[in-house]
């Protein structure tokens, strides 16, 4: 299981890379794909909303369920990952680079209730 040191992680197993001061990209973690299996379809109608920590911003299906996606952070959807409409697998077969879900432009830069690399390998160990 690939767990990034750099990126900061949700206990609903979403990860957050902040590339600016205000702007990050966000993804659900290795673990979270292989849990859920083979997706096959990504759904996220939220560009253009700001939404709240713990919000539902999207969802993914998979073979045998569909999940919904939370919000790591306070923040304004910019952009879903185009490229998850033709390849949903990219979010298994690299979840934390080409398979990014959405892009956000951080509201609240509040990161306390996240948690390090560290700290998610002890929550899926």
């Amino acid at each position: 299981m690939i767990i990034p040191s750099e990126l900061l992680y949700s206990l609903q197993h979403i990860w957050v890379k902040i590339v600016k001061e205000n702007v990050a990209y966000v993804g659900i973690t290795d673990y979270a794909q292989e849990q859920l299996g083979d997706i096959i379809y990504v759904d996220v109608e939220s560009i253009g909303t700001t939404l709240k920590i713990n919000e539902i911003f999207g969802s993914l299906e998979a073979i045998k369920t569909v999940t919904d996606l939370y919000m790591p952070l306070d923040g304004k959807v910019l952009d879903v990952n185009s490229e998850l409409l033709s390849d949903p697998s990219l979010i298994n077969t690299d979840s934390y680079g080409k398979g990014w879900i959405i892009k956000i432009k951080l509201v609240n830069i509040l990161t306390n209730h996240l948690i390090n690399a560290e700290k998610y390998k002890e929550l899926v160990s």
